[in-house]
């Protein structure tokens, strides 16, 4: 998944509110989180997107484990180096 980031302070004062308002998070892990929310864009996406949120609802779909990471990248849709790898475009492939 790509993702465009048009305004990071938007999306770091989401994240932050988002570490504030979690009741479960010891203070000690807030100080860190915070701090790694403001330093980092791709942090802050981090504490925003929950992949168990991403397939809770999907039927037949039991997530028992989940990791990501995230970068900066300069992403050009039109630069020959994004183009499809050769497992991504094959035609004959169904999704059943």
């Amino acid at each position: 998944m790509v993702v465009e980031v048009d305004d990071a302070r938007k999306l770091t004062g989401a994240a932050l509110d988002r570490v504030a308002q979690d009741e479960r998070m010891p203070a000690e892990e807030r100080a860190h989180a915070q701090a790694a929310v403001k330093e980092d864009v791709a942090e802050a996406l981090a504490y925003l997107v929950d992949p168990f949120d991403l397939v809770d609802e999907v039927p037949g779909i039991e997530l028992t484990q989940a990791s990501w990471s995230s970068e900066l990248i300069d992403y050009d849709p039109d630069s020959p180096d994004w183009e499809a790898d050769e497992d991504d475009d094959d035609e004959d492939d169904e999704l059943v």
